[in-house]
């Protein structure tokens, strides 16, 4: 018995095609396959009488849908790395005579409803009617782009236009004083220093210092000018010159006695000893011993035995018989 493959159903049927694509289960998935497929056809029919044209984005328009007749991946839209035509590549997909044929086939197969077949197939007076909107739709893209071009360059040159304005209003002001003082310079007498005394001229600047009027400062006074007043610089400088500000000079006392940041190399190793002593256990043998004290030759406790040779039980053992003597002796003297 031959073997049926059904792409709709996905599964393998040994009763052969006539008997299975008349089953209930097929049907039900046959129609939901198509109207799925139906649906992103309508949406790419409607660009046949209005085409649209948009700027090219990678993301959007290089989607793909899946051709259920063909069984394969096709482009949805058309691009030329510029401009992209919306469902272009759809619509000429379904133009393609290898499509036609492919849907032929298709519903041979499965049995699907005919009504419905003319729906997958584009024909070439459709095709014709898509090719002329798109004309049509580069056009107008193409118009509306050099408008918005014109635009910015007419907003561009306003734009200029008004900073060169700015400009201009900014600086007839000051041409008008200089051309002013150049009047009242050449009109005005020759001054002399004995004329002007530098106590007319005695004005407290910046940091509150008189200074003494020099050429400048006379032609201000002539020209009816305000003059700021003049700071004097001092030998040690300020913040203004490039010295360095008060709360980052160094103090005399830091100078003479240079102070070290932080511990000392000794301080830090006492410092690792206590850490590392801390954590050993505080009733340990010796914790509490006095390092620095003086100590004879007869330090050692009385308790316990030394020895020289031989293995430490047997000393233990010696120690605990002369124990016993020392006891029992001990005993003998109590009850006489």
């Amino acid at each position: 018995m031959a073997v049926y493959e059904c792409a709709v159903c996905r599964r393998t049927v040994f009763s052969g095609r006539r008997k299975h694509v008349y089953e209930k289960g097929h049907r039900q998935r046959l129609t939901c396959v198509l109207r799925a497929f139906s649906d992103k056809v309508a949406a790419a029919r409607k660009m046949i009488k209005g085409a649209i044209v948009e700027k090219y984005h990678p993301q959007e328009h290089d989607q793909t849908f899946w051709c259920h007749c063909c069984g394969e991946e096709v482009r949805k839209h058309t691009s030329d790395g510029s401009l992209t035509v919306l469902f272009g590549g759809m619509l000429e997909h379904l133009w393609r005579p290898e499509h036609v044929r492919a849907v032929h086939k298709y519903w041979w197969t499965h049995q699907g409803e005919v009504k419905l077949k003319a729906q997958f197939i584009l024909t070439g007076d459709q095709y014709e009617r898509f090719k002329s909107s798109v004309t049509k739709a580069l056009e107008s893209y193409e118009e509306t782009e050099d408008t918005l071009i014109k635009q910015m360059a007419s907003e561009i040159r306003e734009a200029e236009q008004s900073r060169i304005d700015v400009l201009m209003t900014a600086l007839e002001p000051e041409s008008q004083l200089t051309a002013e003082e150049d009047d009242t310079w050449n009109n005005s007498e020759p001054l002399s220093c004995s004329t002007t005394s530098p106590i007319d001229f005695e004005r407290p600047g910046p940091s509150n210092q008189q200074f003494i009027p020099n050429e400048a400062t006379i032609m201000a006074e002539n020209s009816h000018l305000t003059f700021l007043g003049q700071q004097m610089i001092s030998d040690r400088g300020n913040v203004h010159t490039g010295a360095l500000p008060p709360w980052m000079l160094p103090d005399e006392e830091d100078e003479r006695k240079p102070q070290c940041i932080g511990p000392s190399i000794e301080g830090f190793v006492k410092h690792k000893e206590k850490m590392k002593l801390k954590k050993l256990p505080p009733n340990r043998v010796g914790a509490n011993f006095d390092h620095n004290a003086q100590t004879d030759e007869g330090w050692l406790p009385s308790f316990g035995r030394v020895w020289n040779s031989g293995r430490r039980w047997q000393s233990r053992h010696q120690y605990r018989a002369e124990a016993k003597d020392k006891g029992a002796k001990r005993k003998k003297t109590e009850q006489a």
